[in-house]
């Protein structure tokens, strides 16, 4: 069973998502320029998001290189003399994070991806376990990992772990890059800043700079494999309906960070579509846009981007057949709608029940 989320969101002048020159990021697609969100940003919102924590009630796992410290701290916790336990959780970080038992000033030379589940299970066998057997109850951790519960984070966006293989999750969750519906040009903005304590008899500024924005109409896709979430979970089907609403209430309500003190671009999505298909294959609604919308009279980027989707979906199911169900919700009303116009509801809390009601409910 696959789920797919489609949204289109409109964001006011704003710089969500940064390359490496402090630009918003942008890639091309149709034979024009399009600003872009990446995927990793995105999935990066939904995780932390309060909502997803929220409805899981389970608490976000963190991708670091702080194993050490962290351990320190839940062994100090327990009672584990600040020595030992440092000597203890360093032992074990290095065997665990390396097959090769190396360190990188104080941490591990790589990022581990941990729930904190599964922080708490290390620090409880690290109190128990013989000095000299850190370094095989690291390798029995590490083969364990595929029976060990999984936290939702985790099992939706999985994580990789070269040196060992065995700690792998394959992801249930494909988040696309969101792009633009239409041609975006990147502005910028000259700004200066006022010394308040310089003398009066002084003048010029303080500072100067320029930043870089653009205001941009976004598509954003992404699907979830439910039987394969529902096996990283270890067959707890009830947790990974529940990871699906979280991932769908995260996904709509969540905002990237970026120079949002500069912008406040916080403005949610303005349609979005959910599709379960009990087979097949999922399908981007991205070539909806090839052809860049253009806002005009009768419309702006947000209606004529809704209407690109409507027609594309109703082009794909109509040539390629569709028994799946898609659950609609949009601000722009029934207007704007003409294929998936029966596919809508009239609120947030609707639409999310509606997917909710198609996902099994058990095992």
């Amino acid at each position: 069973m696959l789920i797919e989320l489609h949204l289109i969101q409109n964001f006011a002048p704003s710089n969500l998502n940064r390359d490496d020159t402090n630009n918003p990021k942008d890639c091309e697609f149709g034979g024009v320029r399009r600003a872009r969100i990446s995927s990793q940003c995105i999935k990066r919102s939904v995780r932390f998001d309060p909502i997803f924590s929220k409805v899981t009630g389970v608490s976000v796992s963190h991708r670091t290189k702080q194993m050490i410290s962290e351990l320190s701290k839940l062994l100090g916790e327990a009672g584990v003399r600040a020595e030992d336990a440092h000597k203890l959780a360093e032992e074990f970080a290095k065997n665990y994070s390396s097959k090769k038992a190396k360190l990188d000033d104080g941490k591990t030379n790589v990022m581990l991806f941990l729930s904190r589940m599964e922080l708490e299970g290390i620090a409880a066998q690290l109190q128990a376990a013989p000095a000299g057997d850190i370094k095989k109850m690291a390798e029995e951790y590490a083969k364990g990992n595929a029976i060990r519960p999984g936290a939702p984070d985790i099992a939706l966006f999985g994580r990789m772990l070269a040196d060992r293989p065995e700690t792998n999750v394959d992801a249930a969750c494909q988040v696309a890059h969101a792009i633009s519906t239409h041609a975006v040009s990147m502005d910028l903005d000259f700004f200066t800043a006022v010394d308040d304590l310089q003398p009066s008899e002084e003048t010029g500024a303080g500072m100067m700079g320029v930043t870089a924005f653009n205001s941009a109409c976004f598509y954003r896709y992404s699907c979830i494999n439910f039987d394969l979430l529902v096996k990283n979970l270890n067959g707890d089907v009830a947790m990974a309906g529940k990871t699906v609403e979280a991932f769908l209430r995260a996904s709509v309500h969540a905002i990237p960070t970026g120079k949002q003190n500069s912008f406040a671009a916080q403005n949610p999505p303005s349609f979005m579509m959910a599709v379960v298909r009990a087979d097949g294959s999922a399908w981007s609604l991205a070539n909806a846009f090839e052809k860049p919308v253009r806002a005009n009279g009768q419309k702006g980027l947000v209606e004529a981007s809704v209407s690109a989707l409507d027609s594309y979906w109703g082009k794909l199911s109509g040539f390629y057949g569709s028994s799946a169900t898609p659950v609609v919700a949009c601000l722009e009303g029934e207007g704007g709608l003409d294929a998936l116009q029966e596919a809508q509801v009239n609120s947030f809390e609707k639409w999310v029940e509606a997917v909710i009601r198609q996902l099994p409910q058990e095992g």
